[in-house]
């Protein structure tokens, strides 16, 4: 593995070049999509392409042997606006997101130079893997004769969900009404308002948000090929909607292997593993809200106070509210006062800060169900493991993720959506005893054990997701 690569040790070999958006949720699926393809096709070259700090932070994702080839790309934080040495949506709020967006743009005069330098000095046709948010690659790839393919790191109806939100912004048609149709999806589909994004809510076209989504997802759809991490068995209606509507060759090539490490080659703490291996099957709460998410301080309080008066043992992965900076030191102030005592005195919860081994937690026996921002990665970990959701989607795809689930699947239940709302402890105790409930508890789990089965199939040899992906590779090569 190299941090920076050469074109002449390629030039005999078939290479993929691919270039996330720089945001955990995109960076983690595109190497993990790097690490599929490169254990299929061991004889191919991969070349992962982002801004300095990010390509510093992948190398400790990839394994010392690696044939992935990880580029850096000039990118300067201060000429855009951004904090210094921002270069991930990781510490930016959501009204400094639409200047990293920006930003990103710029990174194509620098694109462009490194595929006009590699289709050169190749032999074969070279491959762009790009992030809906690069649209403008796609011009690139025609310039240069290159096959094109948007990836979207996201689920198919969430997927579906957002392109037709932003692209018509249909809840501004009927500005008094609450509940609306969206283009694409079957009439008798209803979204509601508290399911948009504060940013989409005000949107009107001529909004940063709606000016960058709009012109690079219509892009995406001259590109050759779309990948979604998903399975066909998982999502077929999204599936069906994205076909219809892109015009786009769909490949679900998911759900890709999580990353083993990601926070800097560190050890994770396993204490929090050790604390579930004394409790019984399925008896416990797992809850986390994601890597760059947090919930309000009042809705802290009550979901704290709802986790204890549910006499449920629980893992919470804890971070300042929202406002706070999400990546610092937890207050007592924040939480119920003498709670942080008492659940550990009792044995009933247990909290870690900022960051645990999601995977192994949802892998654990005890584990019963995901208290979830129902971000798709998180999702995704959460159904591979066969365990239901109780969703709290808080921003973009993730309300209709939760939707999808509640609707289509039937492994979870909505308990808020977003940071303004308003939460009881009681509604949170309510909750967790519905899905917890013998019967309602078995029928999610029964059907979370249903998705985990399709998946495991999919990513089989002979499986759906599989079969998409060498189907991508033979018209890609063939």
């Amino acid at each position: 593995m190299a941090a920076t690569t050469t074109t002449t040790t390629m030039s005999n070999k078939q290479h993929i070049v691919m270039l996330p958006f720089m945001a955990q949720g995109h960076l983690i699926p595109f190497v993990s999509l790097a690490k599929l393809i490169e254990q299929r096709y061991p004889d191919f070259t991969i070349t992962i392409v982002n801004t300095p700090f990010n390509i510093q932070t992948l190398q400790s994702s990839l394994p010392p042997h690696s044939n992935i080839h990880l580029l850096s790309l000039p990118f300067s934080t201060s000429i855009h606006g951004l904090p210094p040495n921002v270069e991930n949506s990781h510490s930016l709020t959501t009204q400094q997101l639409p200047s990293l967006m920006h930003a990103s743009e710029f990174l194509e005069p620098h694109f462009n130079l490194l595929i006009s330098d590699l289709s050169k000095t190749s032999t074969c046709r070279l491959c762009i893997i790009a992030d809906v948010f690069f649209g403008w690659t796609i011009s690139i790839a025609r310039r240069h004769n290159a096959f094109h393919a948007t990836f979207t790191t996201c689920g198919a109806y969430g997927t579906a969900a957002y392109y037709s939100l932003w692209l018509h912004l249909p809840h501004t048609h009927s500005p008094e009404s609450m509940v609306f149709s969206i283009p694409w999806f079957p009439p008798s589909f209803c979204f509601h308002r508290s399911q948009l994004s504060s940013y989409l809510r005000k949107a009107d076209g001529s909004d940063a948000w709606s000016l960058f989504l709009q012109k690079h997802i219509r892009l995406s759809f001259s590109s050759d090929a779309l990948l979604c991490h998903t399975a066909e068995e998982v999502e077929p209606l999204g599936l069906r909607i994205l076909r219809c509507h892109t015009g786009l060759k769909v490949y679900p090539i998911g759900p890709l292997n999580p990353l083993p490490v990601w926070r800097g080659g560190k050890k994770p703490e396993m204490a929090c593993v050790a604390w579930l291996d004394t409790h019984p099957a399925g008896s416990v709460i797992y809850v986390s809200f994601g890597s760059q998410n947090s919930i309000s301080a009042s809705q802290m309080k009550s979901l704290a106070a709802g986790l204890e008066a549910s006499r449920k043992p629980f893992v919470w992965v804890i971070r300042p509210p929202i406002g706070f900076d999400v990546n610092g030191e937890m207050k007592e102030e924040w939480l119920p006062e003498g709670f942080s005592k008492r659940i550990s005195e009792s044995g009933q919860g247990f909290l870690v800060e900022r960051w645990a081994p999601q995977l192994e937690i949802l892998a654990h026996k005890s584990t019963g169900v995901f208290i979830s921002h129902c971000g798709w990665n998180s999702v995704l970990e959460s159904l591979s493991q066969g365990v239901p959701i109780i969703g709290w989607p808080l921003i973009s795809e993730q309300f209709y993720n939760s939707k999808m689930m509640e609707e289509e699947l039937g492994v979870c239940v909505e308990l808020a959506r977003g940071v303004e709302d308003e939460v009881e402890s009681m509604d949170v105790e309510k909750v967790i005893g519905l899905v917890l409930d013998v019967e309602k508890g078995k029928e999610m789990k029964k059907k979370a054990l249903k998705c985990m089965e399709m998946m495991s199939e999919a990513m089989k040899d002979d499986g759906s997701s599989l079969i998409a992906l060498d189907e991508f590779i033979k018209n890609l090569f063939g």
